[in-house]
């Protein structure tokens, strides 16, 4: 496995940080598929740990991580976080960056808002995306999920939560912290959700879920897989949480390779 190096690109006013891996005897560029990683709410390019660069080797296709604006090495946040952020990531972020990119036949794989923010893409642009994976995707809003949220500000506030997200976002943390707990914990926030535009989306999906997830309920999938419109197979994992790709990675390999292989050979 080769990995290049770390590299920055501007997308939409802001210097993003972003990663690529190149299998071995897979050359970088736009043609044909390419593995994209969209992270958590509060993630980065590193707290993805092992599991892209094992992904692409499994599947033998390049991949792309970036961190978004306000996380890890990418330009802080300016000003409050819109009620529509995800839907403008995904509208408008992630389409150009990838048109810089070149990457013309996305492979998403998108973990909690990272999840969501791909399967909007999906329905934005239908005929983009080769496939899509998710893992524990919300596309509407649960009690479940604001009382994680709940149970996360408390720890945040009283624990050394701050200093460890520090680590990985320097002085940006608690920003994006108070952008993250502040959208989906406000009133407003209380009946979003994507459910209309699930229909729109016609590439092949695998939605993955813990089922000990502590942030959503098998019902977010069970609404993915039902209303989207093209094949979407669910994938539900006994005794795992909010985190398949490290909680449950070597089952999450096997499936997920399987599927985008299958996927990229069409």
């Amino acid at each position: 496995m080769q990995r290049e190096g770390d590299f920055s690109i501007q997308v939409d006013q802001a210097v993003l940080r972003c990663r690529r891996i190149v299998p071995e005897g897979n050359p970088s560029g736009g043609q044909g598929p390419c593995l994209v990683f969209l992270h958590e709410a509060l993630g980065c390019v590193e707290m993805w740990k092992s599991y892209p660069e094992r992904l692409c080797r499994l599947t033998g296709l390049p991949g792309v991580l970036y961190d978004r604006r306000g996380h890890g090495g990418s330009d802080p946040l300016q000003g409050p976080r819109r009620l529509d952020y995800l839907s403008r990531e995904a509208g408008e972020v992630l389409p150009d960056l990838l048109r810089k990119l070149e990457i013309d036949r996305p492979v998403l794989v998108g973990h909690s808002d990272g999840g969501t923010i791909a399967l909007l893409f999906a329905a934005a642009y239908p005929d983009w995306p080769c496939c899509a994976v998710t893992e524990a995707a919300h596309v509407f809003v649960e009690q479940v999920t604001r009382q994680g949220i709940r149970d996360v500000l408390s720890s945040y506030l009283h624990t050394d939560l701050e200093r460890k997200l520090a680590k990985y976002h320097g002085s940006k943390s608690g920003d994006l912290f108070r952008a993250w707990s502040g959208v989906w914990l406000s009133d407003a926030f209380a009946s979003w959700n994507m459910l209309r535009e699930l229909s729109s989306i016609s590439c092949p999906l695998l939605v993955i879920q813990g089922e000990d997830d502590e942030y959503g309920t098998r019902e977010q999938v069970d609404r993915i897989v039902g209303l989207s419109s093209g094949p979407a197979t669910p994938l539900l994992l006994p005794g795992c949480g909010h985190i398949p790709h490290l909680e449950a990675q070597d089952r999450v390999l096997e499936a997920a390779g399987d599927f985008i292989r299958a996927c990229s050979r069409t």
